[in-house]
């Protein structure tokens, strides 16, 4: 790379011509007035939605059991969902990863698991600027940390839309994006270089450029101050006919541009490729099933990529797996939450307690299982007269 870079300020020098400013980006050799994704704001704002959501969900362990899935509190449950680093909670490591995953690290994000005696101690997530991908064939690769190649196999290695060549690394949505970052860069600084234009004026007076009295700064400046600037807010003005006339204009606004419009267009877009509801990146209003759709895919995808590779690598059992609780994310009313588990309890699927808790009341030991027919225990029903005969 630096050979390249070398050899082009070389040819450059030779053909005397002035020399151009390059820089590195995400390895790619960039020219002036390109916008990192990491510096966009709406790009920057659906990322850390994202990265926010999943990290303030519990990550449960589970077994699948003869029946049903249950879930298991143990060590290594702890380790991940409560303590997976000495300094951080899991809502910064799992933030930490998910920002690394879509934006720093270009679709790849790589925690190293520290062990002691065989027990896994603590899950090291590391700065994408501190690995690399070493692509030794199609099938094969190793990833480098602090230029120390290691097996992938010994590390987690979370994938974000995977490289249509080397289908085990991620590429992220810099190609995608670059182009929409820019144009969001450049109507910012348009609109910056419009407010703060001075060539605005609302009022327009006209006079007769041959009077030497108007012809120089001064006597302008003594025009306006003893014809137009009143001596009180909203007393009108006296001016010679013959002398002036007066033309009111309306400036071109940030409307007339049409600015907004291509702004609120391209932030939609945006929305769109990273899979986030338009008003997390400033563009519409909220909604409620807009908010329940994308839980469901965006975030549900990504919670099972994740948890896929934590299964795979950090569980020896065949019956355990790792889980997001991500349908805590989902916006449902108090009120209906309440009338669906009512609902479940008239049938005896749901018990007093599991209600309490779900509107957030403490346990009262209602642990029985009751039906509809004067709500007696559920083991009761068949000992119902009626159904003797009598």
């Amino acid at each position: 790379m630096a050979n390249r870079i070398s050899n082009l300020f070389k040819r450059r020098s030779a053909a005397r011509t002035s020399p151009v400013a390059l820089f590195l980006q995400g390895g790619e050799i960039c020219c002036p007035g390109y916008t990192a994704l990491d510096k966009n704001p709406e790009i920057v704002a659906g990322c850390r939605k994202i990265a926010s959501l999943l990290a303030s969900t519990t990550i449960h362990l589970m077994s699948n059991t003869d029946a049903g899935d249950i879930r298991i509190r143990n060590e290594l449950s702890r380790l991940v969902d409560i303590d997976p680093m000495p300094n951080m909670t899991r809502s910064t490591w799992i933030e930490g990863i998910i920002m690394t995953l879509l934006l720093y690290g270009r679709g790849n994000a790589v925690v190293w698991p520290h062990t002691y005696q065989g027990y896994i101690k603590s899950l090291e997530p590391i700065a994408a600027e501190r690995v690399s991908i070493l692509c030794d064939s199609y099938r094969d690769y190793r990833i480098s940390i602090d230029g120390k190649a290691k097996d992938p196999a010994n590390l987690l290695h979370f994938v974000f839309n995977p490289d249509p060549s080397y289908l085990y690394k991620g590429q992220g949505l810099t190609v995608t994006l670059k182009s929409l970052a820019q144009d969001l860069g450049q109507a910012e600084a348009t609109k910056k270089a419009f407010l703060s234009s001075e060539y605005k004026p609302s009022l327009i007076v006209k006079v007769d450029s041959m009077t030497e009295e108007f012809a120089g700064p001064e006597g302008r400046a003594k025009l306006i101050k003893d014809y137009i600037q009143p001596e009180a807010p909203g007393q009108p003005w006296l001016i010679p006919a013959e002398q002036f006339e007066v033309e009111q204009v309306k400036p071109l606004s940030l409307s007339d541009l049409a600015i907004s419009d291509t702004v609120q267009l391209d932030k939609k877009t945006v929305a769109s490729l990273l899979g986030v509801p338009a008003f997390v990146v400033g563009a519409g209003d909220y909604k409620k099933d807009e908010w329940n759709e994308f839980v469901q895919t965006t975030v549900m995808a990504l919670a099972k990529s994740i948890a896929s590779e934590l299964t795979k690598k950090l569980i020896i059992s065949p019956n355990w797996y790792w889980a997001f609780n991500v349908w805590s994310l989902m916006d449902y009313d108090l009120a209906t939450v309440s009338s669906v588990l009512l609902s479940g309890a008239d049938r005896g699927f749901v018990n007093g307690d599991e209600w309490r808790d779900r509107v957030h009341l403490d346990p009262a030991g209602l642990k029985e299982f009751n039906v509809l027919e004067n709500y007696i225990p559920i083991d009761m029903t068949g000992d119902q007269k009626k159904l003797a005969g009598n």
